[in-house]
């Protein structure tokens, strides 16, 4: 054990961390080595409790083109172009500040895009917030949707799909998670490496000043009531700039004058640095007395830790300098050499010729520590399994409680926050928000991209495992219900202190499900994030392995939506149902429980529907195709009613309870209409490809009519419209005699 407590703990290593640091570099380090260690061991940037995990993670395909390690993950789409996409969370900034929580976050995912060589073409975004009923969710709700928007619109990229849902688990610690997708000739993929002895290192965009000082710090701790003192942990981002950014980084690597670049993300210049000397294998300086402040006064430290905004970090050829700044000056921005690739290994901190930190830069990446936890199955896990049911077996007003439902937070529409993105510029966008996925069509070309976000953090709270696997397969069954094959994801892992054996316990289950099903699904991973410590006042958030997912359309034109689209058309329920109420929303709509085993999930099952959506959108024998998830049954066919703005005369006798029948939350399901003429041919397809399915009904022009074993839901489209359409913007709204900026 080396010195009394105190000089560590104030960058965030633990008594055994500093040890190994002094061990590994024989000697103490000093305050600037100990800050670079602080950021770099951090959970945020050295994943220490979480990369032995995610080694079990299918990463590789004929797909894809680069998996994790990099900026993002790419896969082929043909043509010659790839498609960069990521995702990452921004929630304890957003927790604080909304809006530039919400915009740096954006604003982060897209400079990892096109510090692939990317030009990003669609954000999408995965929320979570407390009860609807408060007026602090009421305030983070609208303030980070406004800093979506804010952010990405100034852009011009749009914003196409995400999700959002409530709970109050997520009261003090909400979640947000961005992630962008780009296109890049797939022979001009950019890497983050500092390779050639010699060459020059560069930053460009901003200028440094002290916002995000210690925000990957801040990423690996707690929040609790005392954080409004941390405000000036949250970064401050300028939309403008970051275009300017763009455009002129796209600019230099289309005339190949870069080696390596990367994003200035979280920990800054110490992160970007360190970790592309160590992909490369050799040393780099950066001389802070050459970074450009907009401040003065900033410590060292400060200017290495600083998270400023729409930044990058070049590695470039010393003939290539002048030639760069000329191009940034055109776009009014700042490029200046502030260091060298060296042989010796290290990564250096120098003032002039003052060397204030040299610390192998393997020690600050790979050797940082790898912590498999103690583990211990939670207390509530058998418990939860438990649930009473006859509330909802016993309710008798089945319309009434479609209507709640379709009026409720976690199902009625988003209109209210995708209104404010704009999801049309680009001109790409050819299936919009409100869907299961959003449709692109690639520039030049026949195919088209189809994108989702999913998790049922529900599903993941009561059964780690399944929920996982789950999470993956509605996502890759979203992409599927538009015709698209998926192809690979990415994730946002979202969990509370991994300390805590029980929170490790739910960590481990859910990626192991999240890897069995990204692996019978044929979607590897190609990057993400992890974000332990979502806990406000030691509670915390469920756990909430978001799923991002990309598939491929062959034929744009032949894309299928989720919306009924002419009376007269025949409606399918493909998949098995079966009796199954536990952890359903219209169980937690009841009694406010979350409990009840979670639905089965089979993933050859999964797969063999994904395969048979893909073939008989090709075949144009699908007018629509909605996932049926939260709610069941009814509100899936509710919803693809309210869309399209037609009816439904369906009736269905089955084995299963009628409550089972409408609101159980069976996998693997998906709502089709069929036009009448190809019926003979689509009940082939279905019984060739050993796909279960019930013919329900018949798409009609006005009322909602759906009998099971002789009980009748009988209802006008009419009166679901406005429960559905207009809850979340009144929910959102505060009462008259509220103070909206509490």
């Amino acid at each position: 054990m080396c010195g009394n407590a105190g000089p560590w703990l104030e960058h965030g290593l633990t008594q055994e961390e500093y040890d190994r640091i002094v061990k590994l570099m024989k000697r103490e380090p000093n305050y600037e080595e100990l800050s670079l260690f602080g950021v770099m061991w951090s959970e945020h940037c050295s994943y220490k409790n979480s990369r032995a995990q995610l080694k079990k993670f299918p990463t590789r395909g004929p797909q894809v083109l680069q998996g994790p390690g990099e900026n993002a993950g790419v896969v082929a789409v043909g043509d010659g172009l790839g498609v960069a996409f990521k995702m990452e969370s921004h929630n304890h900034p957003s927790a604080i500040e909304p809006y530039q929580g919400a915009a740096t976050g954006v604003g982060g995912i897209i400079r990892d895009i096109f510090a692939m060589g990317a030009r990003p073409i669609a954000s999408l975004n995965s929320l979570r917030f407390g009860r609807l009923d408060d007026n602090r969710t009421r305030r983070l709700l609208s303030g980070v949707a406004a800093g979506i928007a804010g952010y990405g619109n100034c852009l011009g990229i749009p914003t196409v799909a995400g999700e959002v849902y409530f709970h109050p688990a997520y009261q003090g610690n909400p979640l947000v998670n961005a992630m962008c997708v780009g296109l890049v000739d797939e022979k001009k993929i950019f890497k983050g490496s500092a390779t050639g002895v010699g060459n020059i290192v560069m930053v460009v965009g901003a200028r440094t000043g002290r916002d995000g000082i210690k925000g990957a710090s801040f990423a690996s701790e707690e929040l609790s009531d005392s954080d409004p003192d941390k405000r000036p942990n949250v970064q401050v981002g300028d939309p403008f700039m970051e275009k300017l950014l763009l455009e002129a980084t796209l600019e230099i690597l289309e005339r190949n004058l870069v080696i390596g670049l990367q994003d200035l993300g979280a920990a800054g210049l110490t992160s970007s640095g360190s970790e592309m000397a160590g992909r490369a294998g050799n040393g780099l300086y950066i001389d802070i007395s050459k970074v450009p402040l907009r401040e003065e006064g900033l410590a060292p430290w400060e200017i290495m830790l600083s998270e400023s905004q729409e930044r990058m970090l070049l590695v470039v050829d010393p003939a290539k300098v002048e030639e760069i700044r000329k191009i940034f000056d055109k776009w009014d921005l700042v490029a200046s050499a502030i260091g060298e690739v060296t042989g010796d290994g290290h990564f250096t901190v120098r003032r002039g010729d003052e060397v204030l930190a040299s610390v192998p830069a393997g020690l600050l990446t790979d050797q940082a520590p790898v912590n498999i936890r103690p583990q211990r199955e939670p207390a509530y896990f058998q418990e939860k399994k438990k649930a009473d049911f006859s509330r909802l077996l016993n309710c008798g007003d089945w319309a009434d409680l479609l209507k709640k439902l379709l009026a409720s937070p976690n199902i009625c529409s988003r209109r209210w926050i995708y209104e404010q993105y704009d999801h049309m510029v680009g001109l790409n966008t050819v299936l919009r928000p409100g869907g299961d996925a959003a449709v692109l069509r690639l520039p030049g070309s026949r195919r088209g991209l189809a994108l989702s976000c999913d998790c049922n953090s529900r599903y993941v709270y009561l059964d780690p495992r399944r929920g996982g696997a789950i999470a993956v397969a509605e996502a890759a069954r979203n992409v599927a219900c538009t015709g698209a094959r998926p192809l690979a994801l990415t994730n946002c892992l979202n969990f509370g202190n991994p300390e805590n054996p029980e929170i490790y316990w739910q960590f481990v289950q859910a990626t192991d499900g999240l890897a069995e099903a990204a692996l019978a699904l044929d979607t590897p991973v190609t990057g993400g994030n992890v974000s332990f410590y979502n806990e406000y006042n030691g509670q915390p958030i469920p756990p909430t392995p978001t799923i991002g997912l990309v598939g491929l359309l062959e034929d744009v034109e032949k894309r299928v939506s989720s919306e009924f689209k002419a009376a007269g058309d025949l409606v399918y329920v493909l998949g098995q149902s079966r009796e199954e109420l536990g952890a359903g929303e219209a169980h937690w709509l009841l009694t406010g429980r979350d409990e009840g085993q979670v639905p089965e999930i089979d993933l050859k099952e999964a797969r063999r529907l994904n395969d048979f959506l893909v073939e008989a959108a090709a075949g144009a024998y699908l007018r629509s195709a909605h996932d049926c998830a939260e709610g069941g049954l009814a509100v899936a066919l509710a919803e693809s009613c309210l869309i399209g703005g037609f009816g439904l005369e369906a009736r269905w006798r089955t084995d299963i309870s009628t409550a089972a029948a409408l609101f159980g939350e069976s996998q693997s399901r998906v709502i089709v209409s069929v036009a009448p003429g190809n019926r003979a041919v689509f009940e082939n397809l279905l019984s060739s490809r050993e796909i279960c399915h019930v013919h329900l009904g018949l798409v009609t022009d006005f009322d909602f009519c759906l009998e099971i074993n002789g009980e009748s839901l009988n209802i006008p489209v009419a009166e679901l419209a406005a429960p559905y359409n207009e809850s979340l913007a009144r929910m959102v709204k505060p009462p008259m005699n509220e103070d909206a900026a509490l």
